[in-house]
């Protein structure tokens, strides 16, 4: 049985925007810096960030088991459970949800867009979808989010791991199927390897997110004249 799940609140409590974030102590030293940068680069729009502690890093965040790619330290598959735990505990209802993170937090935040209908948008920032099968659960299943934001460093791809070194096809694969789906989708290349700038990357994909919800409301109340 999971442990009673640890959130940090950042911004404004009472926003009718809830953002979801599954983070670890490095992510919680730059937080503050993210919360900063999303506010800054979403034009000071409101929202309210909900940092929920991991655990255990590989096994509450990966849809399913698989090998180590790095170390000796494989991937429990344990997000089913993170997810049901989240949706039962801690997300409220009647407000916006969006759901996102970094690396493996991001991969999660893509997965649980497949696996429920709560959250309208998606925040990856370089997500791990090396993660083996995923391209082919994203091909074989149907997203429920309606907005989507991909992210990578452009020298990731880079990595002499024969693994983590799919992912720069891995992400475009993943957004051609998500563009296919009819998904608004965007793919962003940032300068750097995964551990440059994680901060302000988590800033740019949740910004992005929160951009997309006032298009939408823009566009059809122009619709409604």
């Amino acid at each position: 049985m999971m442990k009673k799940l640890d959130i940090l609140t950042y911004g404004d409590p009472g926003s009718p925007v809830l953002l979801f974030q599954m983070v670890d102590d490095h992510d919680l030293q730059v937080i503050d810096e993210e919360v900063r940068l999303i506010r800054e680069l979403s034009g000071g729009k409101s929202f309210c960030l909900k940092a929920v502690k991991v655990n255990s890093w590989n096994d509450d965040l990966s849809p399913w088991p698989a090998p180590a790619v790095f170390g000796s330290e494989g991937f429990g598959g344990g997000a089913g459970e993170t997810l049901e735990q989240l949706l039962s505990d801690v997300i409220p209802e009647g407000r916006k949800l969006y759901i996102g993170g970094y690396s493996l937090a991001a991969l999660f935040a893509l997965w649980a867009g497949y696996r429920t209908g709560r959250f309208s948008g998606i925040a990856a920032a370089s997500p791990s979808v090396w993660f083996p099968g995923f391209t082919d659960f994203m091909r074989e299943n149907m997203i429920h989010a309606e907005a989507v934001y991909l992210s990578l460093g452009d020298r990731e791809e880079r990595t002499k791991n024969p693994v983590m070194s799919r992912v720069g096809d891995a992400i475009r694969t993943g957004q051609e199927i998500l563009r296919e789906r009819g998904v608004n989708c965007v793919l962003e290349w940032n300068k750097g390897n995964h551990f440059k700038d994680p901060a302000l990357r988590t800033a740019k994909a949740f910004a992005w997110i929160l951009n997309q919800e006032v298009q939408e409301c823009t566009v059809k109340g122009s619709s409604d004249r």
